[in-house]
């Protein structure tokens, strides 16, 4: 595997769509413990999901695959930015 694979990222994503109530923040942080993505998730008053994981390309990738082929779970749009890493973070919440 070449190691750009392996380069450690952070992303802050918004998922707008049906977000809320369907078990997101759940299956979001079950699928970071899975792939081994630190960081941590939490509903907005708009009616979106924020988050903030970190873990390589591939393995948030991962994440967001896993929680998009939930039940009831519908993303209509998707931001992201990075941001800096977060040196020894250990874990995912939802807050």
């Amino acid at each position: 595997m070449d190691t750009a694979d392996q380069t450690l990222i952070r992303r802050h994503l918004v998922f707008h769509g049906w977000v809320q109530g369907v078990g997101f923040r759940y299956r979001a942080r079950h699928a970071a413990g899975l792939y081994g993505c630190t960081g941590w998730v939490k509903n907005e008053y708009d009616g979106s999901v924020t988050m903030e994981i970190q873990g390589t390309e591939a393995q948030i990738d991962r994440v967001i695959l896993a929680i998009e082929r939930g039940s009831y779970v519908q993303i209509e749009n998707l931001e992201s930015r990075s941001l800096p890493v977060v040196p020894g973070e250990k874990g995912f919440y939802a807050r």
